[in-house]
């Protein structure tokens, strides 16, 4: 799961209700792109390198985790869908809309199709002025100057001119501090670990992961089931309860809430498929012994995927030992997870069916699962 950087995108405008278009852009990269952190004014400004309209400019902050390349062909989607119609001319052009990526965090990037920095930036005053409002202390990673110091020195002498409208931030109005220990649990394959993942890091949420990269007997298990059966599911329930004794008992000041992509119960549904009858009642009664103990989450969310979606992901994220993993025993997992989930009365569950969806790839999708779950949050 990548990490969330920092992207800053100029924006202009100047065929059409330019203020409206600057507007809708702005709204189409929090939706398509990610979460916009600043906005700067927006800026009168005359045509440059050619004669046409004036521009309306500006530069947002974009907090993204798609790489600098898809990021560029978003914003040459959103383009698209604004009505800019770009023409094999190398010459300026009045323009509905148009998006460049100025910097990427500290990155260089020099590919057929994109360069960042941006290499005119430092020479264009309707770039570093709106850059300036936002990043005034940002360094441009080749030049070594701060944007502040470039806006000094360009030889740009173009009067530029601030409007008095301002762009509105589209953002989120999700508020899962309502909660304070979540619990997103979901098949093998089904993306729960990247859910929480994504989470954690755009809602400030302490994160819980499973350690099953660790556990010696995962294997082994799926090498010989009968065998290793009872071995991993007690090392399984050791760890977790382990785990969530400590970490659940460790308040955290710094964060908002707790998200984990597990809940100890699974030992319980994973053990009832994978024992012998006499083993499970062991373990069954050990298992209760420890579960008293925890804290409970107050929102359970279950992401469910068809079989089919569940097969593609594990054969994608290519794990040895689990590529021989059958569909008949996908499916009497989640019949054993939707089961447990019916027999919960006191207990808050989302059952959010995901199979359509690809959270990690398309925000969409992202934002309309966080919406759902801001729905099961609400009294």
């Amino acid at each position: 799961m990548n990490a969330p950087k920092i992207v800053h995108i100029a924006l202009g405008s100047n065929v059409g209700e330019r203020f409206v278009i600057l507007q809708k852009a702005v709204n189409l990269l929090y939706t398509e792109v990610g979460d916009i952190l600043k906005i700067s004014g927006i800026y009168k400004t005359p045509a440059w390198g050619f004669e046409g309209n004036e521009f309306l400019n500006a530069c947002v902050s974009v907090s993204t985790r798609f790489s600098a390349e898809e990021v560029l062909r978003k914003l040459l989607q959103i383009e698209t869908e604004m009505g800019r119609n770009r023409s094999g001319s190398k010459n300026y052009q009045n323009r509905t809309l148009d998006l460049d990526i100025v910097l990427f965090e500290d990155e260089v990037i020099e590919t057929k199709y994109l360069k960042v920095p941006h290499p005119e930036m430092q020479n264009r005053k309707f770039v570093l002025q709106p850059l300036q409002d936002i990043a005034a202390k940002e360094i441009h990673p080749v030049l070594k100057k701060s944007t502040s110091q470039l806006l000094k020195e360009t030889k740009d002498t173009s009067e530029i001119h601030r409007i008095a409208e301002d762009l509105k931030s589209p953002q989120h109005t999700y508020n899962f501090v309502n909660c304070n220990y979540i619990a997103v649990e979901g098949n093998i394959g089904a993306g729960k670990t990247s859910f929480s993942t994504m989470v954690s890091q755009d809602f400030n949420a302490k994160l819980i992961l499973e350690r099953f990269k660790d556990n010696p007997f995962l294997p082994k298990f799926y090498e010989s089931k009968e065998r290793y059966a009872f071995p991993l599911e007690m090392s399984f329930l050791a760890d977790r309860y382990q785990q969530l004794s400590d970490d659940l008992a460790q308040y955290d000041l710094f964060k908002d809430f707790v998200i984990s992509d597990y809940d100890v119960f699974k030992s319980l549904i994973f053990a009832k498929i994978t024992l012998q009858e006499d083993e499970y009642l062991l373990y069954h009664k050990l298992f209760h012994l420890m579960y008293k103990e925890l804290v409970k989450p107050e929102l359970y969310i279950y992401l469910y995927q068809n079989t089919e979606r569940l097969l593609e992901n594990i054969k994608k994220r290519g794990r040895d030992y689990e590529q021989n993993i059958k569909a008949e025993y996908l499916v009497e997992i989640n019949q054993s997870y939707l089961s447990f989930i019916k027999s919960q009365t006191g207990m808050k569950v989302q059952i959010i069916d995901i199979s359509d969806k690809d959270f990690v790839n398309n925000r969409r999708d992202y934002l309309a699962l966080l919406g759902e779950i801001d729905d099961a949050l609400k009294p």
